[in-house]
């Protein structure tokens, strides 16, 4: 049974009340940040009809090591956040959103999060978005995930330079998440810093226009 460390924090929102919302978005924060830094991305965006859900992680960490330690150093923490994470797309889902019209996006330690989620929780979701992270675990963790993405639209950005997150770690990502279906955009961008570029921006409004197009009016 999972630990209950980040379970019982608190949901940002923005945009659409969910229950009205044609379809939702799970903004997952980094380390040392909160839920309200990650919603104010919302503002980015042009999505009417859209519901934003950012949880809080407890102490504003959703692990206490580096996503590349030992997967048991992370524990119970990882597995926590990953619940909580299984609740909102579990809680979108009794409001009437379909798991493709969802959209899981992470910045950083929540990229790593929202990534590692995806690949244990396989689903047509509406698109997966790492701002700078990638799959979690050390250099050789076994990717023996189980499922098919089904064509879900993932988009991994990240320095070539990142000084927390390698650049084979996100081409891994890619790779993994490929072979399990998806249809993978990554952009490693030359010299940025551990930020999100309009680019990335720019893609993920895209994105989000084409998933809209698709819902039901």
């Amino acid at each position: 049974m999972t630990t209950p460390i980040h379970e019982n924090q608190d949901v940002a929102t923005a945009g659409r009340d969910l229950r009205q919302a044609t379809a939702a978005m799970i903004m997952i924060h980094g380390r040392g940040a909160t839920a309200e830094s990650i919603l104010t991305l919302s503002s980015e965006f042009d999505a009417p009809g859209l519901a934003y859900l950012a949880p809080q992680a407890a102490n504003n960490t959703w692990y206490p090591y580096s996503f590349l330690s030992p997967l048991s150093q992370n524990e119970p923490f990882l597995s926590s956040a990953l619940a909580t994470l299984d609740a909102l797309v579990t809680h979108a889902g009794a409001a009437g959103i379909p798991p493709e019209k969802m959209v899981l996006l992470g910045f950083s330690q929540g990229a790593c999060l929202a990534s590692e989620y995806v690949a244990r929780h396989p689903a047509r979701y509406g698109g997966l978005v790492a701002f700078s992270g990638g799959l979690i675990g050390p250099a050789g963790t076994p990717r023996n995930y189980q499922g098919s993405l089904e064509g879900l639209p993932v988009f991994l950005g990240c320095s070539d330079v990142d000084p927390h997150i390698p650049a084979e770690r996100v081409q891994e990502t890619e790779q993994v998440l490929q072979k399990m279906g998806a249809a993978v955009t990554m952009r490693l961008y030359p010299g940025m810093g551990h930020t999100v570029n309009q680019d990335e921006i720019d893609f993920v409004q895209q994105l989000l226009g084409q998933m809209l197009a698709e819902s039901p009016q």
